[in-house]
Order: structure tokens, then sequence, then C-alpha cells
């Protein structure tokens, strides 16, 4: 019984290291491809600055999407972290964006890594057809007139204690 659980322990450990010697050898002998894409804020507005961060890029590379012109990555020093600022175009289409990222030949596709939110409806006033509706503004006007009904009879009442 001894036996059958070492070579059990032994098949482990040997399967084990099996799957961990690919990933030490791609490490060590051949270029990392880039990983972890992160983009803050996750949710901007059109004009905005959005930093880039990209893990295995020590080279530094280039960061493209429909939202953004082409952004360089510089290595953040004594990592292999690069980093970049983009400004995120007037015209961009509001909703997700993915991010490309192209690290000394290699490139990795991050979809939905930000999303850009639209602008604001200025300059329409009473007329737009969303908003306040007919009974919104009576139920608004109501409370305005119980407030200064209310506030009247109490002025009323202060100014008759003054008199006695």
């Amino acid at each position: 019984m001894r036996t059958t659980r070492a070579l059990v322990a032994s098949a482990a450990v040997v399967a084990t290291l099996g799957v961990a010697a690919p990933a030490a050898v791609a490490r060590d002998g051949m270029p990392v491809s880039p990983s972890n894409i992160v983009a803050l804020p996750s949710v901007i507005a059109r004009g905005g600055q959005l930093t880039i961060t990209v893990d295995n890029c020590p080279g530094g590379g280039t960061a493209t999407s429909n939202a953004f012109q082409r952004t360089t990555l510089t290595r953040v020093h004594g990592t292999d972290t690069a980093k970049g600022t983009a400004t995120i175009n007037n015209d961009a289409q509001p909703g997700s964006h993915d991010i490309t990222v192209n690290c000394s030949g290699r490139t990795l596709t991050r979809p939905a890594a930000f999303t850009v939110i639209g602008g604001v409806r200025g300059g329409l006033g009473g007329s737009s057809s969303t908003g306040a509706t007919p009974t919104d503004m009576a139920i608004g006007g109501g409370l305005v007139a119980a407030a200064v009904i209310g506030g009247g009879l109490f002025w009323m009442r202060r100014r008759s204690e003054k008199r006695i």
C-alpha cells in the first residue's frame, strides 16, 4: 500500500513539473506576449484622458482604438510594464471600445476595455419630449402651492402671537 502512495505522489510531482516547464522555457527562451491591458478610468467622456497600462511589454509599444489616435506606450522604469495616455476623440461614438496593443511585434486585444459616454442634450428647455410630463408638473405645482399656503398660515399665526 505504501508503494502505491509513493508512486501516486511521484506521478503528481512529475505532472506538476511537466506543466510548469513549458512556461519557464517560453519566459526565458522566447519573447513574452503582452498581457493584462488596463484602461483607467473605465468610463470616460469625449475629450478625456485615458491611461493605458500593459504588463509584459518591457520594450514599450503602441495602443490603438477607434476612439483615440495611436498612442505610444513607454516602459515603466524597473518593470516589464508599459504605460501611455490617450485622449478620447471628440467625435468618438458612445459605448464600449476595444484596445489593441502592439509590443515588439506581438499584439493583444482587450474587448470592451473602456466605455465612452455621450454628451448631454442642452438647449432644448421645455420643448424636449422627454423629461417632466404634465402629471409631474401638476404634482410639483401642487407641492409648491402647499408650501406657500403653509408658510403663509405659519407667518399669520406668528403675527397674532406677538399681539398678546
